[in-house]
């Protein structure tokens, strides 16, 4: 899962971007109004975390305008303007979630969590198909009843396919999510990541869809 968070308090946002890193995000670090307006508009992130009082454009301005735009990417909003005014008026602009600061790095958590289970229609923590299990809230990931360990790109790649169990998922939209705003990333990044899955589970886990992109079958074996 790819996050923008846009903050430009420095010391703030080396804390969120790390303790998401440790929970396995792709986490990609804006600090104007500006630059997150155009990464909203180009729709690369699965979530953002927006603060409002920011240099170049007022936070509340980008969302305005994102919304306008149709841009559909939840938004949860971080701000210390904890007014009811506030609250309500973030909501209207188009906030999917509103956290007031200073929040406890567990609370975001648990907030992206809720989040992502309303955006892919999940009851709870735990993401099925056949033998393949994830919970979501302790990055547990189960193969025929064996505990995987993953790396943080592997979770993610996982993730975004076990989501949409038995549905293709376009190659572009995989490299978003799991590579963000990176640019270094070589051309066979992620044949090499899917690669390196299939050894860890099985050959036939992840299907190729060539030309396309992957998918997980609703029972991989």
């Amino acid at each position: 899962m790819h996050i923008i968070v846009v903050e430009d308090d420095i010391p703030l946002g080396t804390a969120i971007q790390a303790a998401l890193e440790r929970l396995t995000y792709t986490v990609s670090w804006l600090r104007n109004g500006t630059e997150a307006l155009i990464a909203l508009r180009d729709q690369t992130a699965d979530l953002i975390l927006l603060d409002l009082g920011l240099p170049g454009k007022d936070g509340l301005d980008v969302l305005v305008e994102a919304r306008r735009a149709r841009v559909g990417t939840p938004v949860i909003v971080m701000t210390a303007r904890d007014s009811v005014e506030s609250r309500i008026q973030g909501l209207d602009a188009g906030a999917d979630d509103y956290l007031v600061k200073p929040f406890h790095l567990d609370e975001l958590a648990a907030r992206i969590r809720s989040l992502t289970r309303r955006a892919q229609g999940l009851a709870d923590n735990l993401v099925e198909a056949g033998a393949l299990s994830m919970n979501l809230a302790t990055s547990d990931v189960t193969w025929h009843g064996n505990r995987v360990e993953l790396t943080r790109r592997e979770f993610s790649l996982v993730q975004m396919l076990l989501e949409r169990a038995g549905r293709l998922v376009r190659r572009d939209a995989l490299e978003n999510s799991i590579y963000g705003l990176d640019n270094a990333m070589s051309a066979n990044a992620l044949e090499v990541l899917v690669h390196g899955v299939r050894r860890k589970l099985s050959a036939t886990a992840i299907q190729t869809v060539r030309g396309f992109g992957y998918m997980i079958p609703r029972d991989p074996r």
